[in-house]
């Protein structure tokens, strides 16, 4: 149908273009200008009665949401879901296998590359530049207890280098407290904000959402806290809830989250959520921590998670960066106090997260 109707076209245009200026031909021959600039005038006439028959110049291009959107980052079509709940398949190694008690140092880790979710997506270690193209631009902030802080120290170590984390390392472990900056070469802020309790997180949410601006990446997680001061796993569910209540609004709406009168938000961050880490009750440093914070105790504080369904793996909204496996895989060798553990193991969460940004933007390193 289509190919009949630019046949049609074309047949117009002859008649149109020719006839007119055949007749018209003998008495235009003494002035070619006002020959030609009539024949340019029909044509044109001509062309855009033709237009809509032919395909437009810009679909033969490329859009630019097509491409690259930087050197090392290009598009992906790999299945997202498969790719999340990959993410975690990593294993830890002692790289000096003759020393059992090798600390951070001497350890390595790695995704299972026999796994066949792993091989499928390509997960892959980001260097400097990497992360650097991922995160430039962008604001990013973590919020909550020292399990946060650790996860900013990692991240700033790739962003960084060892060398200048070192000089900042003073002003990030001030005590209690909150931490900000900006890598400047890439232009990513960084927001550190210190809140042990999730109470503090839904504050945070409230006033994010009242003052209408959100980060582009937000990881939050809390609960040794409540479990070592109030150590009530209820009260802790009922405050994880009323926390996925305050962020819904940050989010966009979708079938699977649908609120009612609420405006629907264009731009939203990606948020992950930090799962506490494997508590070794017995090398606790605190008579306190270690009749407090035992295993039951962990598994109903985590049980009030999955109740609340506030991170994806339990039909909630947040990706979940899951210290608890990844402490647990390291062994007890990665820690000290049997509750902060060796920089391997949030090295390990911060690639996780890097690559969970890379499958949400539908992209992958070159």
């Amino acid at each position: 149908m289509m190919l009949g109707a630019v046949q049609f076209g074309v047949l117009a245009a002859c008649i149109v273009l020719f006839v007119p200026m055949g007749m018209a031909g003998w008495h235009l021959s003494r002035n070619k200008m006002l020959f030609f600039s009539g024949a340019l005038f029909i044509t044109l006439a001509v062309g855009v009665h033709l237009t809509p028959y032919f395909p437009s110049f810009s679909a033969f291009i490329p859009s630019s949401s097509s491409l690259p959107s930087s050197p090392t980052v290009v598009a992906s079509s790999v299945n997202r879901d498969s790719c999340i709940s990959s993410l975690h398949e990593i294993e830890f190694h002692n790289q000096d296998s003759r020393n059992n008690d090798s600390t951070s140092e001497k350890k390595s880790w790695k995704w299972v590359d026999s796994n066949k979710g792993v091989v499928d997506c390509e997960f892959q270690k980001l260097s400097k530049s990497d992360a650097s193209d991922l995160l430039n631009g962008s604001w990013v902030v973590v919020a909550g207890d020292s399990q946060a802080r650790l996860m900013v120290v990692s991240l700033l170590e790739l962003l960084m280098g060892l060398d200048e984390i070192e000089r900042v390392r003073g002003d990030l472990f001030k005590r209690h407290s909150d931490y900000r900056t900006t890598v400047d070469v890439i232009g990513m802020k960084l927001d550190f904000i210190w809140a042990p309790y999730v109470s503090n997180l839904t504050d945070l949410m409230v006033e994010f959402r009242e003052k209408r601006y959100h980060p582009d990446v937000f990881v939050i997680g809390s609960g040794l806290w409540d479990m070592l001061h109030m150590n009530n796993a209820t009260d802790y569910g009922v405050s994880v809830s009323r926390l996925k209540d305050s962020l819904m609004p940050l989010l966009p709406v979708t079938p699977e989250f649908e609120f009612e009168d609420r405006p629907v938000v264009v731009r939203s961050p990606l948020m992950f959520w930090l799962r506490m880490p494997t508590l070794i009750n017995s090398i606790l440093n605190t008579e306190e921590k270690r009749a407090k914070m035992t295993d039951a105790m962990w598994y109903a504080y985590d049980e009030q998670i999955y109740k609340s369904k506030l991170v994806r793996n339990f039909g909630g909204p947040l990706f979940l960066l899951d210290i608890r496996y990844l402490s647990s895989r390291c062994g007890r060798t990665c820690t000290v106090d049997g509750m902060h553990y060796d920089g391997i193991v949030y090295e390990a969460a911060v690639h996780i997260m890097l690559n969970a940004l890379l499958i949400e933007s539908q992209q992958r390193l070159s």
